[in-house]
This record gives C-alpha cells, sequence and structure tokens, in this order.
C-alpha cells in the first residue's frame, strides 16, 4: 500500500488565497488493476489559471486541479511501462493511480541534458499557449511590433522569444527591475518595469512610438485601457488571461473602449491551448527544436517541497517568480 498527499481546497477563495483554504489530507492507495498505473509526483506546476478555474471547475473538498511530471512506479498498463514518465492532471497528489486516459508520455527522445521539469513549463502547456497565441491568434509577422504584459512569467518569457523568432520587435512589462533585466537578457527590444514608471501611458508610448500591432494579454485592468489605445489600426489582441481580476470580489467597471475597438477596427479574441490539442504533439517538437538551437531559454522559480505547495501557489500570484513556477517533491 502506498501513502498518497493531496492538497483540497476546503474553502472557495475570497479575494487572495489563505493558508486556511488549503488543507493536506493522506490516503492510502490500493494495488492498480489491469490497466491502470501508480504514479509518483516529481515536478509539480503552479500556474495563474489555476485561481479563475479553481471558482469555475471545482467545490470545496476537491484536490486542487493542477499538471505534473509524473515517474511511473507500478503498471498493469502497458502503454506506460514502469520508469517512464508523464504529464499529469491529477492535481496536486504526491501519488495517484490513473487508467491512463490523464497521462501523456513524455516524448521518447527527450534528450537527457533537457530538464523534465520543462514538461509543465516552456517545453509544456505554457510554451504551447505561447505558441498558439502568437501563431495561431496573432498571426505574428516579420516586422511587426508586439507587446506582451507578465512578460517575465512562464508564458510570457516564451511569447517574447517566438516573437523574436518570427523577427518582431517585442516589448514586455514586467513587476520587478530583475525582472526587467531578464527580459532584456533574452533579447526583448524594450522593457519596462510598470510598478515604478510615472505613466504607463507615457512607457507604452515611449517603447513603441509607432504603436503595436500585436498584443498578448495576460494583465487585464488598468493595462489594457492603456494599451488598447496604443493599437495600430487593424491591431490584433490575444487574451490569454486577466491576473489583476482574479482576487476581485466585485466585479470591475469601464472604462467601455468599444468606440476605441471600433475606430481602430481591432480584433480581439480569447483563447486557451486546449483548442489545438491535436497539434500539441507537432507544437512540442517545434519548441523542444528551438531548445535545443539555443532559441528559446527558461528559468525556473523552485520550491522543495510538497508540503509547501499553497506557498508556492501564493508566491506565483503575487509575482515572486521570474520564469515557470514549480514544486519539487
Amino acid at each position: 500500500m502506498v501513502q498518497s498527499k493531496s492538497w483540497v481546497m476546503v474553502k472557495h477563495f475570497d479575494g487572495f488565497p489563505k493558508d486556511s483554504d488549503f488543507q493536506l489530507k493522506v490516503e492510502e492507495l490500493p494495488e492498480p488493476k489491469n490497466g491502470e498505473v501508480l504514479i509518483e509526483a516529481v515536478f509539480l506546476s503552479v500556474d495563474p489559471y489555476m485561481r479563475p478555474f479553481s471558482k469555475l471547475y471545482m467545490k470545496e473538498g476537491d484536490v486542487m486541479i493542477g499538471t505534473q511530471v509524473a515517474k511511473v512506479i507500478q503498471s498493469k498498463n502497458s502503454a506506460f511501462p514502469v520508469g517512464s514518465h508523464v504529464v499529469s492532471s491529477c492535481g496536486w497528489k504526491t501519488h495517484a493511480i490513473s487508467d491512463g486516459k490523464d497521462l501523456t508520455l513524455l516524448m521518447a527522445d527527450w534528450p537527457k541534458n533537457v530538464p523534465m521539469s520543462l514538461a509543465v513549463g516552456a517545453i509544456g502547456m505554457p510554451g504551447l499557449t505561447a505558441l498558439y497565441g502568437v501563431e495561431a491568434v496573432l498571426k505574428a509577422q516579420k516586422g511587426e511590433t508586439l507587446l506582451v504584459n507578465a512578460a517575465a512569467g512562464a508564458v510570457g518569457t516564451v511569447v517574447g522569444q517566438i516573437a523574436k523568432i518570427h523577427g518582431c520587435k517585442v516589448v514586455g512589462s514586467a513587476g520587478s527591475d530583475a525582472k526587467v533585466a531578464y527580459l532584456r537578457e533574452l533579447g526583448f527590444d524594450e522593457a519596462f518595469n510598470y510598478k515604478t514608471v510615472p505613466s504607463l501611458e507615457e512607457a507604452l508610448k515611449k517603447a513603441a512610438p509607432e504603436g503595436y500591432d500585436c498584443f498578448f494579454e495576460n494583465v487585464g485592468g488598468q493595462f489594457s485601457t492603456f494599451a488598447l489605445q496604443q493599437m495600430k489600426e487593424f491591431g490584433r489582441i490575444a487574451v490569454c488571461g486577466g491576473i489583476s481580476t482574479y482576487h476581485d470580489t466585485a466585479y470591475q467597471t469601464g472604462p467601455y473602449p468599444l468606440t476605441t475597438i471600433n475606430w481602430k477596427q481591432v480584433k480581439i479574441e480569447g483563447f486557451m491551448q486546449s483548442r489545438w490539442q491535436s497539434d500539441h504533439p507537432q507544437g512540442l517538437k517545434k519548441l523542444m527544436g528551438w531548445y535545443k538551437e539555443g532559441k528559446l531559454k527558461s528559468r525556473e522559480h523552485v520550491t522543495k517541497g510538497f508540503e509547501n505547495m499553497p506557498a508556492a501557489f501564493m508566491g506565483m500570484l503575487q509575482g515572486e517568480n521570474i520564469g515557470k513556477a514549480i514544486v519539487t517533491v
């Protein structure tokens, strides 16, 4: 019998999450049945989407949602041999029994010198989100100017690098000087700390006086209002998230920019990477190729210990991470 630990959400988040909203539970797992496997978590992911998704798709008492890189330690399913590594959507658990439907094997040719943790980062869901947003939604072209906010996060860092691969001018906004310095290391043409600039509107104008063709939106709120004013005619906006609003207990109101959208003939499209599920294998190969060529770099913010999952989650929501936030067991 294997003992599994899991973090459950005992109370829906009211505003910003609190320690008391989580509870650590322990259970004994049975032996895998025919067709099942027992997996053990190696790297767990904490991501911004978990905050709004918890409200939409979870009830109190559920295990926190999320993905992880796990190792198969017992198997009665020939598709997942013992010792193989998978990406699982079982949530915040140290161990789980699975029939394989929620598992994806890591690429058979995953290089030994590439950290497997990237399978929940730059060569995983965040990387695919950036890829589809830049290529399928924005359709960014050489010579265009692309703006991305929350640019030093797991998705934003990849967005900027993919846009540079496509020959775009890239402008990034982040919340600390250290993050801005990292964006410049990655090759961003312009980067600024939105928390310290005297005027967000002027910072956006200064970074791209000619305006923006593409805007990869991760933040929402006031930033969106100012960014929209700087869009070029026929500009495109890919709405990936709105982290500035995730903890609101009442809806933000106005301004209402429909006239600006109309006059500039801006296209705004919300998206999630799951729309292109059938393209994931090809997308992951593309991301891996860029990583091996040195065109795609990744930084991780690592928290050690499964017991620190809630702290890692809340720290990520407060912007403590540069790059991808993960937890090692």
